[in-house]
């Protein structure tokens, strides 16, 4: 267990994906619970994001993911425009095999003891039915169902900001905002994934999917016939005639491998962490691929679930969700102005506003 506690307190304390504020160490033996949450800041207010339920491999890539997102929770809320600081929690575990209301209920006993601090909502391998549980126990609990007083399901608008991030794309490469015509392969088609399918039909784009699922492919190709599936990922980038490419799924899927294979000329997709390491940025702007940020992309969710801690209202929520387009726009302008990569600006921003909000405090 040390080399796995020396490599956490190295990323926590010396690396660049550190300096978070708080790290907890969740157990619960009765229920077999094992959680981490990682608040990344609270200088812009609260720490806010979502729960991960997954098995991870070791304990050391659980607290290696939580403050990686959690660090992103930070930026991406701030890009927003919502006053709160970035925090996430993962839960150890096939969430198939082992989620229960027991468990469920430990956890958000765990939420509650940060005192607000940390407000809580979905992510993968947790969903509404869910939260209504830890509602239970923490107040600070969002993306509970509309019956509990809740948005329902954030997934709704994570897609909607995505499909804005693709529609700024195309603006910004094309001179239209508009996917009509263009071929769009979207890897992972699950929560956010098949709502991002429709949006893309309905404008009228070529729609390619893939996802390691068959039954998730399969529903929505019950749906809609005229989507088109890849045996993989792997041969979803490489499709011919490919205009943009969505990632959709889990994290690191632009990395030294995935790039040089690119066929499509702009990534903008779901996923958090999509690029595998620093530099990957680059090596997209050196082949001409246009990158929308992820977190900037996908902050229709948490934009969702903030609203709701304000009684929700969707059409309120859905209107800033929709100016993901304006946002998506200006980091492009901005990267251009100053010579550097789409990610490196919107970092650029972000910081500046969380820098601001510290000063503020002092």
């Amino acid at each position: 267990m040390t080399d796995v506690t020396d490599g956490v307190l190295h990323t926590l304390f010396h690396s660049d994906q550190g300096g978070h504020e708080q790290v907890v160490l969740c157990q619960d033996r009765a229920s077999g619970l094992k959680a981490v949450i990682a608040l990344h800041s609270t200088a812009l207010g609260p720490a806010l994001g979502g729960t991960r339920f997954y098995p991870y491999a070791n304990e050391e890539a659980a607290v290696g993911d939580a403050l990686n997102l959690a660090r992103g929770m930070s930026y991406k809320n701030a890009m927003a425009g919502l006053d709160h600081g970035g925090g996430k929690a993962v839960i150890i575990g096939d969430p198939e095999r082992i989620k229960t209301e027991a468990l469920l209920l430990a956890y958000g006993r765990f939420v509650a003891s940060l005192g607000g601090r940390y407000v809580t909502a979905c992510d993968v391998g947790t969903y509404v039915a869910d939260m209504d549980v830890v509602a239970r126990e923490c107040r600070w609990t969002t993306g509970r169902s509309p019956g509990n007083g809740g948005a329902g399901d954030s997934s709704v608008l994570t897609a909607y900001g995505v499909f804005q991030g693709m529609r700024a794309s195309a603006q910004h490469l094309w001179g239209d905002p508009t996917l009509r015509g263009r071929k769009v392969g979207v890897a992972g088609v699950g929560k956010v994934g098949h709502h991002l399918v429709e949006h893309l039909l309905a404008d009228g784009a070529e729609v390619v999917v893939t996802d390691v699922r068959s039954q998730a492919v399969r529903r929505l190709t019950d749906l809609h016939p005229r989507v088109t599936v890849a045996a993989d990922t792997d041969a979803l980038i490489r499709v011919g005639g490919l205009d943009v490419y969505a990632p959709c799924a889990l994290g690191g899927a632009l990395d030294d491998d995935t790039v040089p294979a690119l066929t499509a000329a702009v990534v903008c997709g779901a996923a958090n962490n999509q690029l595998a390491h620093p530099g990957v940025e680059k090596d997209l702007a050196d082949r001409g691929i246009l990158y929308a940020p992820d977190y900037v992309v996908n902050a229709g969710g948490v934009i969702q679930v903030a609203d709701e801690l304000h009684g929700f209202d969707f059409d309120r929520a859905k209107a800033k969700a929709a100016r993901i387009f304006d946002t998506t726009l200006d980091i492009f302008t901005r990267a251009k102005k100053d010579g550097i990569p789409p990610a490196a600006a919107a970092d650029r921003i972000a910081e500046h506003r969380i820098a601001e909000a510290r000063s503020a405090s002092r």
